[in-house]
């Protein structure tokens, strides 16, 4: 039982250093490659919705520490009458609507893949407020880093409720493997092509999450 245990460690071990070798990789070749498609999504925001061009907020990554997370904008900063920035679907412009339905407005986040902030397949890294309305179950998530894609995104994204969401971050946590991580890439493809889940009804993304009812 003891040799199975540190055989299994091992391999456990194994496969997650060749996930982050893997990760870096092809960030770096992904970056080479798109750099041309990356120059025209910048050019094409700065003339249709302004400065800035990225989208940059403080996310938290694995066990919780906090990284600068790379977007590329898709809203106006349009503000009401009392200078309070309008509903998000209200700023959402269609150059944005087009970068989000084939989720070109990711492609930065290779950047944060490269850095280490993030990996290709992991749970969404979402915003820090929600970090202390997590139950200990949900907060999981936070046990592996970030994602790209994951999970989620190619089972409703979006169109899922939240207790759906975690519950489904939370198996990627305990279901982790390579093989794993390679049948969410493939799905990934195909769900971008579908389009389907992108924004729940009513949001530009989706609601916000207020945490588990008393």
């Amino acid at each position: 039982m003891k040799l199975n245990s540190i055989s299994s460690s091992l391999s456990i071990y194994t496969s997650r250093l060749v996930k982050f070798i893997l990760d870096r990789l092809v960030a770096a070749i992904a970056l080479l490659v798109f750099a041309p498609l990356l120059v025209l999504i910048a050019i094409a925001i700065y003339i249709r919705i302004g400065h800035p061009i990225f989208f940059t907020q403080p996310r938290p990554g694995k066990d919780g520490r906090i990284f600068t997370f790379y977007k590329f904008r898709t809203m106006t900063n349009e503000r009401d009458s009392e200078g309070k920035l309008l509903p998000d679907e209200k700023r959402l412009t269609p150059l944005g609507q087009l970068l989000r339905k084939t989720s070109l407005d990711e492609l930065p986040q290779l950047w944060n893949v490269l850095k280490g902030d993030m990996s290709f397949v992991g749970p969404r890294p979402l915003i820090v407020e929600y970090l202390n309305r997590y139950t200990p179950e949900q907060a999981r998530r936070h046990e592996v880093k970030p994602g790209i894609t994951g999970w989620v995104q190619v089972n409703g994204r979006n169109a899922l409720s939240w207790e759906e969401k975690f519950k489904l971050d939370v198996w990627y946590v305990d279901c982790w493997s390579l093989w794993l991580d390679l049948k969410i890439l493939f799905m990934t493809v195909f769900k971008v092509l579908q389009q389907e889940g992108i924004s729940q009804e009513g949001y530009a993304t989706s609601e916000e999450f207020k945490g588990e009812p008393d």
